[in-house]
């Protein structure tokens, strides 16, 4: 009886394989929409874009983006994990919905777990800057300012762990800012340059231009190396004394049930295009974005690690779930 069973299990999952082999072969044979949890005009936006077009050129397909921004990024990761598993929508998603947001809300609607990983796609280098209006070079001038007029600096950041490492600079220098919600790339920096949010943790590209004309000023940045973009702002360590192990990313991520042959296509696909020294230069490296395209097994394996971190996070900084 035991055999019997064992070789049924055996031939369905050899039969599993073949059917997905043969959906990888055939796929896709329409066009892939792309659920983006970001707004138009920000940092995954703008990549997303570059990578769709080299992507209908190596797969066949059109490559269609959909933002379905706010909600902490909750509202396009709850519509990623809601669509139909065939291979035909995948998620370009940050890294606090898949790691962060189950524990600062007391409801999900979705469970991260359950989304397939395609591969992490890279790591933002961010920058924390001021509007040039407030005229401070530094965190300390930031400090004195905020001390001089309290309750008039505010902040904003699309990462959760920028977010508290920056509470934990308030608290170390003193500095009175509020931190106002975050809903995408483009209207951050609006709101940086109209002094609405004077203050903001951004990736480097989403300030490049303005960091080049002056217009803000950058005091530091989270990579663990300066950028080559903007080597004279300093990193955190520089900055501050401490270190700070949290990085932001983004990543294709697929609903939960996505063949694995299928995923793995895509990521060959995304690796291919990234390895090219034209795509890489101009779409990562000038854009403050560190490459990785990792496969689909490394990709599950930094998100155990990084979800261990940020509960962690979560728990030193005494956050509470809403």
């Amino acid at each position: 009886m035991l055999q019997a069973v064992v070789r049924a299990v055996a031939s369905a999952a050899a039969l599993f394989c073949v059917a997905g082999g043969a959906a990888a072969q055939d796929y896709p044979a329409k066009p892939i929409k792309v659920i983006a949890t970001s707004s138009a005009g920000g940092t995954s936006d703008i990549f997303m874009r570059a990578l769709g077009d080299e992507l209908q050129k190596r797969l066949g397909q059109p490559i269609v983006i959909e933002n379905r921004p706010g909600g902490a990024f909750n509202i396009g990761t709850r519509a990623c994990a809601e669509a139909a598993p065939d291979g035909y929508t995948i998620c370009i998603i940050p890294g606090e919905p898949l790691v962060f947001n189950q524990f600062l809300f007391k409801t999900l609607n979705f469970d991260p777990a359950a989304l397939e990983p395609i591969t992490q796609l890279f790591l933002i280098d961010q920058a924390l800057v001021v509007s040039a209006s407030l005229s401070v070079k530094s965190l300390t001038e930031l400090a004195a300012l905020s001390k001089a007029k309290p309750g008039t600096l505010s902040y904003s950041t699309a990462a959760v762990p920028l977010g508290v490492l920056i509470e934990r600079m308030k608290k170390d220098l003193g500095i009175d800012m509020v931190r106002v919600p975050f809903r995408g790339g483009g209207e951050a920096v609006n709101a940086l340059l109209s002094g609405a949010t004077p203050v903001g943790f951004y990736g480097i590209s989403n300030v490049r231009a303005q960091l080049e004309a002056g217009t803000v000023a950058g005091l530091m940045v989270d990579s663990d190396k300066r950028s080559p973009l903007f080597p004279n702002i300093p990193t955190i360590p520089e900055a501050t004394g401490k270190s700070f192990d949290a990085r932001s990313y983004f990543a294709l991520l697929a609903p939960g049930g996505t063949p694995k042959a299928i995923t793995a296509k895509l990521q060959a696909a995304v690796a291919g295009i990234m390895a090219e020294p034209d795509f890489r230069r101009r779409h990562l490296i000038e854009r403050g974005l560190a490459p990785v395209a990792s496969t689909p097994d490394e990709f599950a394996a930094f998100i155990s690690k990084d979800r261990a971190l940020a509960q962690q996070i979560v728990k030193e900084a005494g956050l509470e779930p809403q």
